[in-house]
């Protein structure tokens, strides 16, 4: 028999949450809060100042921080907070400080700015992207300039005021703190893999550096970075090691590898963001990786220009990259195009062939979403709004309707054991294209959910990818 799994689709009903104090001695008492109101429960933080909660509308544009009585379960509002189009939630906020000072993060002048006590204390031109720990002596935090996002840094705002950068290097850090012990983790485009090391304030000698035992990767990233000049756009370009040698220095075809959608970054100054995207430039190809309006660390209005459509930003700005790139360098040859991506990135790369045949050859759509209706509740709902009532927007991100748009090669892979995009996804967009008569490919995928951690399978599907790049393409001429 098929198994049922409970998957909340956008507009449907989702898992009722509780919240419960469980006593050693067997008793319960029940966390009391607007359910109805505030279905989702963002985080839940008990310090010696008490237990905190922050729970979010389902419409996502309105958040509150309640403070629980450990004894009664009642709540009392510490703070709340409304957005026109989403609140987002940031991880490690908010928090309640020993003395009821309470830090949070929130959209405040056009930029995610750290609050305590309500007021802002990092300046505008500061992204916060997480906090990592707070004391009333200092907050540490992550963040990057709001105008470029390839590189993250661990910052500290101490009590009086003063904000200081704890890594400055170009590259993505992060920090963890314990008593008097501090881990940092760098990765750069220095090397592959991450640096962690570790020191204390208790002890003089310099900071020990963790061994590791990763593999090393086959490859080795040659990258430059770009920003267009229209929208700013973030953009890496990876070229083969021996294009001047094995290609002459010519023209190249180009792949498009991007994920461009929420909650992530591709364009990431790390040497181990560009492994899968330079074995393909290793085969022959100028490969062009964009970072779009949508994707996080640049401010509230780039990551709203997808509200209602996310569709028509992501796909424009891929192009916008492109095409600004092949200004810069003169090996891309725009005659033979091509956009491969996984998840959001396999749904942009559908989308690319099937508005835009002018401009993209062929594409390979990796677990793509292909009908937002489909997809999970608080992802799609924090774009699109309630499909019962916001149809026209989710109609206007389907890809289904565009099935007999279809003119370039289309290849679809799915796992069929995908729980996040599930296999239906990929069915109905198969379906709609056999009824309009468009030829196109499935790579069904057994066993598989939505990433590919199996080795052989990871190399073989690599190797699939390439041979359907080479034989749909156009012939260079």
């Amino acid at each position: 028999p098929s198994r049922t799994v409970r998957y909340p689709a956008a507009g449907t009903d989702n898992a009722t949450v509780s919240l419960h104090l469980l006593g050693l001695n067997g008793s319960r008492t029940d966390v009391d809060w607007d359910h109805e109101f505030f279905p989702y429960i963002a985080s839940v933080n008990w310090t010696t100042a008490g237990l905190v909660m922050h729970v979010q509308s389902r419409d996502q544009r309105g958040t509150m921080t309640l403070q629980v009585d450990e004894i009664t379960g009642e709540t009392v509002v510490l703070d709340h907070d409304y957005d026109d189009a989403w609140v987002e939630l940031v991880p490690g906020t908010p928090r309640l400080l020993n003395d009821g000072t309470l830090v949070a993060a929130a959209e405040r002048d056009g930029a995610r700015r750290l609050l305590v006590s309500g007021e802002p204390v990092t300046p505008p031109d500061l992204q916060v992207r997480s906090v990592l720990s707070a004391t009333p002596d200092a907050i540490t935090f992550t963040a990057n300039a709001i105008d470029d996002a390839t590189s993250l840094h661990v910052w500290r705002r101490h009590a009086d005021g003063r904000l200081v950068a704890l890594t400055d290097e170009p590259g993505v850090h992060w920090m963890t703190e314990g008593d008097s012990t501090t881990v940092v983790r760098s990765a750069s485009m220095d090397e592959p893999g991450a640096t962690v090391t570790v020191s204390s304030a208790k002890d003089t000698t310099p900071a020990h550096t963790i061994g590791s035992f990763a593999e090393a990767p086959l490859v080795a990233p040659n990258v430059q970075f770009f920003r267009t000049d229209e929208t700013g756009l973030s953009v890496a370009l990876l070229l083969p090691h021996d294009h001047a040698t094995t290609y002459g220095g010519g023209r190249l075809p180009v792949l498009l590898d991007p994920y461009g959608g929420p909650h992530a970054l591709r364009v990431q100054r790390a040497n181990n963001a560009f492994v899968a995207s330079q074995w393909f430039a290793d085969q022959g190809f100028a490969v062009v990786v964009t970072d779009g309006r949508g994707t996080p660390g640049r401010g509230s209005e780039w990551e709203r220009a997808v509200s209602g459509d996310l569709a028509t930003v992501p796909l424009n700005d891929q192009i916008e990259a492109l095409q600004f790139v092949a200004t810069q360098i003169s090996h891309l040859d725009l005659r033979r195009v091509a956009i491969r991506g996984w998840s959001f990135g396999g749904y942009l790369a559908a989308l690319a062939v099937l508005r835009r045949p002018d401009v993209f050859h062929t594409a390979i759509a990796g677990a793509p979403v292909t009908e937002w209706r489909l997809y999970d509740t608080h992802y799609t709902e924090r774009d699109l709004g309630d499909p019962n009532t916001q149809s026209e927007q989710y109609d206007a991100s389907s890809l289904l309707p565009l099935a007999s748009d279809l003119q370039r090669p289309l290849l679809l892979i799915h796992g069929l054991a995908d729980d996040n995009v599930v296999a239906a996804h990929t069915l109905q967009l198969s379906a709609a294209l056999l009824a309009a008569g468009r030829t196109h490919e499935v790579l069904p995928l057994v066993g598989v959910t939505h990433m590919t951690p199996q080795e052989q399978v990871a190399e073989n599907l690599l190797l699939h990818q390439l041979d359907f790049l080479r034989r749909s393409l156009p012939s260079p001429m």
